[in-house]
């Protein structure tokens, strides 16, 4: 549907924005952090979106700017030509509107509800907790700073904002033809200032779910919870060469010499709750046989220096202990799976890669494929694992995913491949990226780097609906990206913007 309204003030709201951030509003440029403390204050976990939808619709009707929803939800906002001709090339902007939600173990935060706490410490903003969402909110409050100035001269606009981005590119998966009248397309969903990316991984999901009819609770045993907490985590595509432990794969290990020694009962493992983020900590209800529980806490403190050995100091947070439950607490659960299953299950996690898989020959120093094992979800009824594959390569998602799913077919189960989403190909002769490395070259007197990123934009997508899309990424520094703790770097954010006014100026 479309809508449109007549030109009014070009800030946000005034009421709501004295109640945002103070911290935040006195950041420059206002032009684009007023918008993305909004950003912090409407909640928008993937999927749910709607209500920062509304926020962009109601503030585009404000300025007399035309919007569109498409079917799968994509918002997407034209704007005429400014000091330009009406008939200059358009050219579109793209960032998507979810956000991943992770948060630390202490952490009440409701994604659904709570606003984002973000505060400036020195040159950076971060939540201290939480996910910040400045992927990619950041890259959505250029884009509507952009839509808001009146002085500087552009083609006509095209600002899409995309869906469901977070948790499988549903936005982009949902795209149709003909919606996009430009040709050529910034997307500012990268977090690396300085550097141009005009190619990045593709990804598909493996998905393995077993139901089985649950034993009776074992007699005779110590029930106990056994947590891996304190890992750094990080994005499953960015930070995946960095070799970062994977709590899930850690507790595995612990749990299959555990099962081994002593024939320890797994009721319940837990880990990850997002399928393009490192786990950081996961959880396991075990019964122990008496016999066994007295040298259990021995055990785990062994496992617990290894791992720390193990990771090399990547992981100085690593805690792993465990804690007594009450039998009162297992008297609600049906029972817990079958041995044969629990062997089953636990050998092919045990087993299943995690990490670099291959580096890429034709661009150097860049992962080509990848596998982070992201979800782990097991109880008394059945149990459910996810991985998400990335590779520069076609050849190489399928080549992964059909090992992983070998893997688990050996284990007696059904793994499902599903997601998949095509990689972008470089054009190292792009005219847009030429034009955007002259514009830096000329605004900041220092050569950009040309990049290709190991990890999903909707950049592959969005040329696959739209053939002979020119398209170029970049973006203000972000560290940490989904995990909490993520921060964006203040400087970056004003020279993306002083960049993007001088890339359109000329576009």
């Amino acid at each position: 549907m479309a809508h449109t309204a007549s030109p009014t003030d070009t800030s946000p709201d005034a009421a709501s924005v004295n109640a945002l951030n103070a911290e935040l509003l006195a950041l420059h440029p206002q032009a684009v952090w007023s918008h993305f403390a909004h950003f912090c204050r409407i909640p928008r976990p993937s999927k749910h979106e709607g209500a920062i939808r509304q926020h962009l619709l109601d503030w585009a009707a404000s300025q007399g700017l035309a919007t569109e929803v498409d079917a799968a939800g994509n918002l997407l906002i034209r704007k005429p030509a400014q000091h330009r001709p009406a008939s200059t090339a358009p050219l579109a902007l793209q960032a998507h509107l979810d956000m991943v939600c992770q948060k630390q173990a202490h952490s009440a935060h409701d994604f659904e509800r709570d606003p984002i706490h973000a505060v400036v410490d020195g040159d950076w903003v971060r939540a201290p907790d939480t996910t910040l969402g400045a992927d990619n909110g950041i890259g959505a409050a250029l884009m509507l700073a952009l839509l808001a100035c009146r002085d500087t001269p552009h083609p006509p606009l095209e600002a899409l904002f995309t869906v469901d981005e977070e948790a499988g590119m549903g936005g982009a998966h949902g795209l149709q033809p003909g919606w996009l009248q430009a040709r050529r397309m910034l997307n500012l969903d990268t977090e690396a200032w300085g550097e141009f990316y005009l190619g990045c991984a593709g990804g598909l999901d493996v998905d393995v779910r077993e139901a089985w009819q649950p034993e009776p609770l074992p007699t005779g045993h110590h029930a106990l919870q056994i947590s891996l907490q304190g890992l750094r985590g990080g994005h499953s595509g960015v930070d995946i060469h960095e070799q970062r432990g994977n709590a899930i794969a850690l507790l595995v290990q612990v749990l299959h010499d555990l099962q081994a020694r002593c024939r320890l009962r797994i009721v319940e493992l837990v880990g990850g709750n997002a399928r393009n983020a490192i786990p950081r900590e996961a959880q396991a209800l075990v019964l122990v046989p008496q016999a066994h529980a007295e040298a259990l806490p021995d055990a785990l403190a062994l496992w617990s220096q290894w791992l720390q050995q193990s990771q090399h100091g990547q992981e100085p947070g690593l805690t792993l202990h465990a804690s007594a439950v009450p039998s009162a607490h297992l008297a609600h659960r049906p029972g817990l799976a079958p041995w044969p299953a629990q062997q089953r299950w636990l050998q092919a996690l045990r087993a299943s890669p995690h990490g670099v898989h291959r580096m890429s020959q034709a661009v150097p120093g860049v992962v080509d494929t990848s596998n982070n094992l992201g979800i782990v979800a097991w109880g008394p009824q059945g149990a459910h694992v996810n991985f998400m594959v990335r590779s520069l390569r076609e050849a190489g998602n399928r080549e992964l995913a059909a090992q992983l799913s070998a893997l688990w077919m050996l284990a007696g189960t059904t793994p499902e491949i599903s997601g998949a989403y095509p990689g972008w190909t470089p054009a190292p002769q792009s005219p847009l990226l030429q034009h955007c490395e002259q514009v830096f070259l000329r605004t900041f007197g220092c050569a950009s780097q040309r990049q290709v990123i190991h990890a999903g934009l909707e950049c592959g997508l969005i040329a696959a609906v739209y053939p002979g899309m020119d398209i170029v990424s970049f973006g203000p520094t972000i560290t940490g990206a989904h995990a909490p703790g993520e921060a964006v770097h203040i400087p970056a954010v004003a020279q993306c913007w002083q960049l993007l006014q001088a890339i359109v100026r000329e576009a």
